[in-house]
């Protein structure tokens, strides 16, 4: 059984077991994923064929993979699919998509808005609903659409190891406050001016710590393993959580602005998909949790496999195709 296949199931065994709880316990929130849809197959209309989509994607293993995911999934609802992908960075996708070049490419709702719409960190809504509205505002004044967002952010976050969590007691960042002054915390070299690093830790939360080290962002999660940092800033989807048995901070404050990824397409295409194109936009992404994109991007760079066979790997194994 696969990794992803096993987080389904568990997640599955776990809705049952608290169904069965009785009705005198609060239910928990739902995930993100569960109140998407309803779920479902992605079933192949022969009308779709009509419209066709170019896919891009920006030029890291998590956009190569959402890439791959959007054309594959679309594909099999019968659109006409094909893909540009690689593209570079936001600024790279966004051209090609207003020039036709593409029809469609995922961003995230944070960068749409610092790099696209004049905000600054500090101005970046932390609830994820208030970040896609206004992102979507600003790109339906440039006649684009931004479909509904992914359940996953990939923003930053404060991640220690299973035993620095255990030993200490931490669950959330505020446990963090006593003791920070005595941890050693490792982050991006940029993290010591960002209100979503350093600067937010020290002036949302209040914590000093013994000292903070830049480290290049490949080496965030060795620093933890090798216990060279006691606490490492990390991105959220990052694939070495899972593998390595990190725990991710709860930002009990809201520190952290959302970055949920939104798939940015012309309106005329939008439109010429109608209703079919939504559904599948929909059913493609309810799946794609934080647990579930950490392993997509694991199979890239740790297992080492291409960003086409994950894609279609996660959709058989979410029951979107058949396998």
């Amino acid at each position: 059984m696969t990794p992803l296949r096993l987080l389904l199931l568990l997640l599955a065994l776990s809705v049952v077991v608290v169904a069965g709880c009785g009705d005198d316990e609060e239910e928990p929130a739902a995930t993100p994923a569960a109140e998407s849809g309803s779920g479902g197959k992605l079933e192949s209309d022969p009308a779709n064929a009509e419209v066709t989509l170019t896919i891009g994607s920006k030029n890291f293993t998590e956009q190569k993979v959402l890439g791959e995911i959007y054309a594959q999934g679309l594909k099999a609802a019968g659109f006409t699919i094909h893909k540009d992908l690689n593209l570079g960075d936001e600024k790279t996708a966004l051209a090609a998509l207003k020039a036709d070049e593409i029809t469609a490419y995922p961003e995230y709702t944070g960068t749409a808005l610092l790099s696209f719409f004049g905000k600054t960190a500090d101005e970046l809504p932390k609830d994820p609903q208030a970040a896609y509205d206004e992102a979507r505002a600003g790109f339906e004044a440039e006649g684009l659409v931004a479909f509904p967002p992914t359940p996953f952010t990939s923003s930053n976050e404060v991640a220690v190891t299973q035993a620095t969590a255990e030993d200490l007691g931490l669950k959330t960042i505020s446990d963090l406050e006593g003791k920070s002054q005595d941890l050693v915390l490792y982050g991006s070299p940029e993290c010591r001016q960002r209100l979503d690093c350093l600067l937010g830790l020290q002036q949302v939360y209040g914590l000093k710590f013994k000292r903070f080290v830049p480290v290049a962002i490949d080496q965030r999660h060795e620093v933890l393993t090798s216990g060279r940092a006691d606490v490492s800033i990390v991105f959220t989807t990052d694939p070495q959580i899972q593998r390595e048995n990190e725990v991710l901070l709860e930002d009990d404050q809201g520190m952290f602005p959302p970055y949920n990824s939104t798939l940015v397409m012309k309106q005329e295409t939008a439109d010429a998909g109608g209703e079919n194109l939504r559904r599948a936009i929909e059913l493609i992404q309810e799946q794609l949790t934080d647990e579930n994109m950490q392993e997509l991007n694991a199979r890239v760079d740790l297992d080492k496999k291409d960003p086409a066979t994950v894609a279609e790997e996660y959709l058989t194994e979410t029951g979107l195709i058949s396998g």
